[in-house]
């Protein structure tokens, strides 16, 4: 069986776990690397940009919708628990309409958009932020490896990756799984892939229910040496 590099790890460990079913219009096939866990699908798959970007315009998500709120709090809650007063952050993925980071700076805290499609302003990656957030956003990365490590780089130290995104099983579970149906889902994560990650970044995970995760970035080790006994 022929093996495809995987877009996170880089290594040649992807193998098919599934394709599918013949009598569906568009038909993938996904596959999981062998060292990160991540499953992903190749870039014929992709939708074209255009497509990309008119499957969002229809997304009905607003800062109103008590509801989209609630879902959003899953993240924001523990990450607020989190974060010194007047933090500074970046909303990654903002998404036609923001509505994470008005729940953050309604608790006090700067935070500034982007967005390829909607808010694609590449001067954010030139700062340096206490945390950054991605709600529903990494399924959707086309190069996982360079956006993660990009957005890794502009955390300051002790800074915090907050990521929601629904977390694969194991093979069984993915070929009846929902979430692989939207087309703009090229890349499923799993506990293990996060896991994977935290130690390449020497992070502190912490993963809260099916879809919340934190990576935090360790502080420099400290320089100064405990006063001399006399």
């Amino acid at each position: 069986m022929t093996r495809q590099q995987c877009p996170l790890c880089e290594e040649v460990q992807g193998q098919e776990i599934y394709r599918d079913r013949p009598e569906m219009r568009h038909r993938r096939a996904y596959y999981r690397c062998d060292r990160c866990n991540l499953i992903f699908v190749l870039p014929a798959s992709f939708l074209s940009f255009q497509a990309e970007k008119a499957e969002y315009d229809l997304h009905q998500n607003c800062a109103q919708d008590l509801g989209y709120r609630r879902f959003l709090s899953r993240l924001g809650i523990p990450l607020l628990n989190c974060l010194a007063p007047g933090s500074q952050g970046l909303d990654f993925g903002s998404g036609p309409g923001p509505t994470l980071s008005l729940m953050l700076e309604a608790a006090g805290h700067c935070v500034v958009l982007y967005d390829p499609f909607y808010a694609d302003d590449g001067a954010v990656f030139a700062q340096m932020y206490d945390f950054i957030t991605a709600t529903e956003v990494v399924e959707h990365l086309r190069q996982p490896r360079m956006e993660l490590d990009r957005l890794w780089s502009c955390l300051k130290p002790g800074g915090i990756l907050g990521i929601m995104t629904k977390l694969s099983r194991d093979d069984a579970a993915f070929a009846g799984w929902h979430y692989k149906s939207d087309r703009t889902h090229i890349c499923f994560f799993s506990v293990q892939t996060f896991a994977w990650l935290a130690a390449r970044w020497q992070a502190e995970l912490s993963i809260l229910g099916q879809d919340v995760i934190l990576l935090q970035k360790p502080l420099p080790p400290s320089n100064c040496r405990p006063p001399t006994q006399p």
